[in-house]
């Protein structure tokens, strides 16, 4: 069974951290390209990051650069978010997702119609 699952949400202060991990089973993540998206209340689900299958590509949204790393293990089948800096804005639902695609290896993308597997999300608060 296709399953990706996150860990590490919570509440943290403005100018805080964050770690979230996604841990795939069921297949080997490491065919393919992956990313985190995130939806605050009453807004759409956005693209924050994304690595290319190969690991070469990589991505940031215009408002998580210089503040969020995303990195990949595919000896755990795993990815991660570090999240620096944290604003009020950053809160909301995260999730990791999946896809593949036949010769596209070095490709990344933050949009979400592209992506197959999805987690369940995990809730990031921001708040004093």
């Amino acid at each position: 069974q296709l399953q990706l699952v996150e860990s590490g949400g919570g509440l943290v202060q403005p100018g805080g951290s964050l770690r979230l991990s996604c841990k795939v089973s069921g297949f080997r993540l490491d065919y393919y390209a992956i990313g985190w998206f995130r939806q605050a209340p009453g807004k759409e689900r956005e693209g924050v990051s994304c690595i290319s299958s190969n690991g070469l590509s990589t991505n940031y949204a215009d408002s998580v650069k210089g503040r969020f790393t995303m990195s990949r293990d595919n000896a755990k089948n795993a990815m991660f978010l570090r999240l620096d800096i944290l604003k009020p804005e950053d809160a909301g639902v995260y999730y990791c997702a999946a896809w593949a695609r036949p010769g596209s290896e070095y490709v990344c993308t933050l949009t979400t119609d592209e992506y197959d597997y999805w987690g369940q999300g995990a809730q990031v608060t921001v708040s004093s």
